[in-house]
C-alpha cells in the first residue's frame, strides 16, 4: 500500500455514455524512446482497458494474467468474459499471495474500465490484499485522498457525460498533481465508449488533452476574473 501511496495518480470516471481513465505520467526523461505512447493505461481485450498504481514491474505480471483469463474465458466460452469475473479472478490470485509464506504480495493497485452485456459500463478497482469494489468514480495513487475527495463534490451522478468526465478529470489532476502547471506531457487518458454494437477505447493524443488542458485554464481565469469582480462590489 505504501508503494502505491507514491505512485503516479489514476482516476477513473463513469460517465453516462462512456468511461474515463487518467493517469499521471511520471517518465518524462528526454533520452526515453517514445515507442510506447501509454506507460500507465493498458487493453486487457476489446472490452477492457486497466490503468495501475504501484511497482510496475508487478503490474506488468498482472496485465498479462489478465489477458490470459479474459482469453481461456473467450476460447472456452466463445464470448466476452463479464467486467466483474476478470476481477475478480485476478484478486482470488492477489489474495493467494498474501496468505503463503515466502512470497510477497503484489504492490499494485489496479482500475479496470470495462464493457459487458450484462450491466453495461463498470468501473473497479483492485488492491494488494485481493479487495475490489465498483465505483462511479475513484483515484489510486498519490494524494488519492484529495482526488476523491474532489470528486465527492463535483461529479454530478446519472447527470455526467464522456465531455464532462474529461473537464473533471483535468479539474481534480491540476488540483491533485504535484506541479505548478499541467502538460500534455505529464498527464494520459483513456475512454472506453459503445460505437454500432462495438467497444472502442481511444487514448487522447498530446494535441486533445492539450485542448482539454487549456479550456480548464480559461475557465479558471474567467471564475477568477468573477471572483475578484464580486470582491470589488
Amino acid at each position: 500500500m505504501e508503494a502505491i501511496s507514491h505512485a503516479g495518480t489514476c482516476l477513473g470516471i463513469l460517465a453516462n455514455d462512456g468511461i474515463l481513465l487518467a493517469a499521471e505520467r511520471r517518465n518524462t526523461n528526454k533520452l526515453l524512446d517514445e515507442v510506447f505512447f501509454s506507460e500507465k493505461i493498458y487493453k486487457l481485450n476489446d472490452d477492457v482497458v486497466c490503468s495501475v498504481a504501484g511497482i510496475t514491474s508487478d503490474a506488468n505480471v498482472l496485465t498479462n494474467e489478465l489477458r490470459l483469463i479474459g482469453q481461456r474465458y473467450l476460447l472456452q466460452y466463445g464470448e466476452t468474459i463479464p467486467c466483474e469475473q476478470l476481477v475478480s479472478w485476478l484478486c482470488d490470485v492477489k489474495q493467494a499471495y498474501t496468505q503463503f509464506g515466502g512470497k510477497r504480495p503484489f504492490g499494485v493497485s489496479i482500475l479496470y474500465m470495462g464493457w459487458d452485456k450484462h450491466y453495461g459500463y463498470q468501473l473497479y478497482q483492485s488492491d494488494p490484499s485481493g479487495n475490489y469494489g465498483g465505483w462511479k468514480a475513484t483515484c489510486i495513487g498519490n494524494n488519492s485522498a484529495a482526488a476523491i475527495s474532489s470528486l465527492k463534490q463535483e461529479y454530478k451522478e446519472g447527470e455526467t457525460t464522456l465531455k464532462d468526465a474529461q473537464a473533471l478529470a483535468i479539474k481534480v489532476l491540476s488540483k491533485t498533481l504535484d506541479m505548478t502547471k499541467l502538460t500534455a506531457e505529464k498527464v494520459e487518458m483513456a475512454t472506453l465508449t459503445r460505437e454500432n454494437g462495438k467497444t472502442i477505447t481511444r487514448i487522447l493524443s498530446a494535441g486533445e488533452v492539450t485542448a482539454l488542458i487549456e479550456e480548464h485554464d480559461r475557465l479558471e481565469a474567467l471564475a477568477e476574473q468573477a471572483k475578484k469582480e464580486k470582491q470589488k462590489l
